[in-house]
This record gives structure tokens, sequence and C-alpha cells, in this order.
């Protein structure tokens, strides 16, 4: 569903944010787990939910997460594995419905797009891809009408029917088969306005980067080492370039693609998570210099990247000092 009424946006960020190693070095010495979020949130644009791929989150953590960003951040929600890894896609119905039931609503405006990913052992099947698609709500509303028929045993006391406005969701797919390289592949992903996610994995999985929908979204797992290595200056000047260009309506030369033919020109959003090193301790820190690389480009189309995250960045680390009792290391 295309939103021409909003200014098109970049969203540069990581999956997830609360990791040991990160303590002391992202985040200020002494910071309160309670604050990571908030203090990440003032660095980043958009942070990717992973938590909800492994089991479902419960509408107050939802909540709470909406509660402690700022107005103006977006999360990404990594849809749950037992729908794409356990079941690979089929009979979604329930799962689905399980999974917007769990609170997803509790993120309002703040809820940007959905993520499947796929494992490499599931192959391109156009009809189970087809009936699949079909399923995937257009809208918090059609999400609505489906969080009802959530298995209630399963469900009970932790479900959240409501929403507080009727927004297009968007639903973006990662694929790590080669089965799936197939132009027809790309039909059914624009048919239903499903982003083909463009994901660098050092070589590992095949790394398509059609445009199929009115938007990017993108993860950056490692360019070296799969899930080690961090991205040098020069990786992440070229990503800049993509970025800048996916944004303008433009399409990077230096990328693959499935077909040669290329999606009209329009300008569109891109979202982008690190997901690089198994400590992921490069992740923020090169989610920060790839915004800045946009910023210094002139990258005009994102108010988020720029002095704003300053500003917030020491408000964060003042309130940090708070909490903290005053230290600092």
């Amino acid at each position: 569903m295309h939103r021409a009424h909003e200014p098109v946006t970049i969203r540069i960020g990581v999956s997830g944010w609360r990791y040991a190693p990160w303590r002391g070095v992202f985040y200020p010495r002494g910071l309160p787990q309670q604050a990571e979020l908030r203090y990440a949130a003032s660095q980043l644009t958009s942070i990717e939910i992973n938590g909800s791929f492994y089991s479902l989150q419960t509408p107050a953590s939802y909540a709470r997460w909406c509660d402690e960003t700022p107005d103006d951040f977006v999360f990404a929600v990594k849809g749950p594995r037992f729908i794409t890894h356990m079941k690979k896609l089929r009979e979604p119905e329930v799962p689905l419905a399980n999974f917007f039931a769990s609170g997803v609503f509790n993120l309002r405006h703040k809820l940007g797009p959905i993520l499947w990913q796929l494992p490499e052992a599931v192959r391109y099947d156009r009809d189970r891809l087809q009936a699949f698609f079909l399923r995937l709500p257009a809208s918090t509303g059609e999400a609505l009408s489906l969080a009802r028929r959530r298995n209630r045993e399963l469900m009970k006391c932790r479900a959240r029917l409501a929403i507080d406005a009727d927004r297009p969701l968007r639903h973006a797919l990662e694929i790590r088969s080669d089965t799936f390289l197939n132009p027809e592949l790309l039909e059914l992903l624009r048919q239903h306005g499903v982003a083909l996610v463009v994901a660098e994995t050092a070589g590992r999985w095949p790394m398509p980067a059609d445009v199929t929908a009115d938007f990017m979204y993108l993860r950056l797992h490692g360019d070296q080492e799969l899930y080690r290595s961090g991205y040098s200056d020069a990786a992440l000047a070229r990503w800049a370039q993509r970025i800048d260009a996916w944004q303008r309506g433009d399409e990077p030369g230096d990328v693959s693609r499935i077909s040669p033919a290329r999606a009209p020109h329009r300008a569109r959003d891109v979202y982008c998570y690190f997901d690089n090193t198994d400590v992921k301790l490069r992740a923020p820190f090169d989610a920060r210099a790839l915004a800045q690389k946009l910023s210094s480009s002139g990258s005009r189309r994102d108010p988020l990247i720029s002095g704003v995250r300053a500003a917030r960045a020491a408000s964060s680390t003042t309130a940090a000092r708070r909490s903290s009792g005053g230290t600092r290391g």
C-alpha cells in the first residue's frame, strides 16, 4: 500500500538491543538495563525487534517499548520462526492470528515493517507463497480481524485486541535458498506489495536486490565473515550510495538482481538493520556511522539523520547518569 501523503525516509538501526557485550562499550558504563532501549533509541532511528522471532512477546512489553522511545521512532518486528521455520508457511492462519494478537498493536504509530525470514531449507513454492501472502494483513484493521481468530486457550490473558487507528502494514521477505531466484517470485512480491529483503551474508546466501515494493528492507549480517565482520569505511560508503539511490527511486548499478527489468522510478522508504558479529558489538557503531555518512552526503529526506539525534543522545546520557547514581566510566 503506497503512502503517497507521507515523506519518504531512511531508517538505520540494529537487530535487537539487549546484548551484554554492548554494556560499557556502546551503552555508558553503569547504565541500568531498563534504560538501554531508551539510550539506543537516542542513537538510532529504528530497531528490529527479534525476540518476537523466538517466542510470542506480551502486550505489556510492546507497550513499554513504545513508551520508552521517541515519538518519531519506528520498530520493525521479526515474524515468529514457528511460522517460517517450523510450519514452513503451511497452515499459517492461526499462528498469524496469535502473533497479531500478542500485542504488536501496542506499538501504535511506531509499528514499521514486519520481517518474514525463511530458512535455507524452505525452497521456492509458488502456491505456498501465494497462500501465505494472501493471509498477510495489509492494515492494522485487517490484522485485528485476523487476531480475533487466535487460539483462545493459548492466548488467554495475553492478547491485545484493539487498535488506536487503522494504518497500512508492510511486510518483507528474506530468502536463503537459491531456488527463490526466479522471476515468478518478483511477480508474487509485487502483486502483494511485499519487499524482497536485501540481505548481505558474506556470500553465504543469495543477495538479490530487486525492488518489489514501495520500500526497501536491508539486513547487513557482515560482508567478509557472516555475523562477525564489521564494515569498513569504504563498505559503509558503498551502502550509503545504494541507500541514497533506492530512496530517490533509482536502482544502484553494483547490485545483483533476479531480473534485469527495473521497477518504476519512485521515491521509496529505506529500512536498514545491522546484525553483524556474533556478539553484535559492531552493529550499533556501524549503524551510527552509516547514518552519519548519509547525513554528511546530503541525504535531505530523513530529518532523523541529523543533529536531533545528537541532542537526544546528550539528553539520554544525562538521564542515564541520574538513574545510575551519577556514575559513568
